[in-house]
């Protein structure tokens, strides 16, 4: 039974697993900052937007200052994975530790620092941080996970059950290999070319009527990644170039994280996120022009900074 979770990283997506989690379990976080621990025990976190809610949180910025967790999310960028790794090796042995970072490899970074049970997520859900203490909740779209290595799916499928009773969507998969690649070609095409041209994501990301617009590029990034997918076994959960669709139809346009990182001059987590497309292309033989020309045109960009 969980009885207590930590959030390890308090950004948007960690908050918004944080303060929903406290609603049906003891919830901590893990922060990097004093003053944001502080800030979440003396004013508590709040969630507006999808859902409107305070709930009380026990914050620190060290593993040994709260009591060990039967559930652990890192919920860091990919950016921030190794350094969350490094500060969790060492504690909470019992733990199940489960990654939600875009791309491919976070499974191998925290397998590096511990022996964990291991649960791979990915999540679509999106939010904003108005402050360290308050989140609005943008997407209340699932959260998919699935086993690593020798983890139970039993184990999986609790933790798919907690986040839907804390108000969160959720599905647990016996193999999430299918869900994580359908996000992952969805990321390396939106966020890469949301990163170079400023753009949010919004209808010019699906229109296809000209031969100028940019749903035609968007369409041959899809196509690449699903001939890689193809090439190294992956049979998709869902269909990039319709998730693409229908995220452009929700009114509002979003900006993808890696446009915000570029805008903020801040390391992108396009490693593991295009790099790691290109890698496996590379790994089954597979030519893949358009995301090697936009993994290279992003390490530019924040080469660029330095300028």
């Amino acid at each position: 039974m969980i009885r207590t979770t930590c959030v390890v990283g308090a950004g948007a997506i960690g908050s918004l697993y944080a303060a929903h989690l406290a609603r049906v379990a003891e919830s901590h976080v893990l922060t990097r900052r004093a003053d944001h621990a502080e800030a979440l025990n003396s004013q508590s976190l709040r969630v507006s937007g999808r859902a409107d809610f305070t709930t009380h949180v026990s914050a620190a910025v060290a593993p040994d200052a709260l009591s060990e967790p039967d559930v652990v999310i890192v919920a860091t960028k990919a950016t921030g994975l190794e350094p969350a790794a490094r500060t969790l090796s060492g504690h909470w042995p019992a733990a199940t530790i489960m990654t939600v970072q875009n791309g491919l490899g976070a499974e191998e970074i925290m397998r590096r620092h511990g022996d964990w049970q291991l649960v791979s997520g990915v999540t679509f859900m999106s939010g904003t941080k108005h402050s360290d203490t308050h989140v609005e909740y943008i997407l209340d779209t699932a959260t998919w996970l699935g086993p690593w290595e020798q983890t139970p799916y039993e184990r999986v499928a609790e933790i798919a059950d907690l986040l839907v009773a804390s108000g969160l969507k959720a599905e647990a998969l016996p193999d999430l290999r299918p869900a994580q690649w359908s996000k992952l070609i969805f990321n390396a095409s939106v966020n890469t070319v949301a990163a170079l041209t400023g753009l949010p994501h919004d209808h010019h990301f699906a229109a296809e009527g000209n031969d100028a617009d940019l749903g035609r590029l968007l369409r041959g990034l899809v196509d690449e990644g699903k001939r890689i997918a193809a090439a190294a076994g992956v049979e998709l959960h869902d269909d990039p170039w319709e998730m693409n669709v229908l995220a452009t139809k929700r009114g509002s346009a979003h900006f993808p994280s890696m446009l915000e990182d570029v805008q903020a001059r801040r390391p992108t987590e396009i490693d593991l996120i295009t790099g790691a497309l290109v890698r496996e292309a590379g790994r089954c033989g597979v030519d893949a022009p358009l995301h090697t020309a936009l993994f290279h045109l992003v390490k530019a960009r924040e080469e660029a900074y330095a300028a």
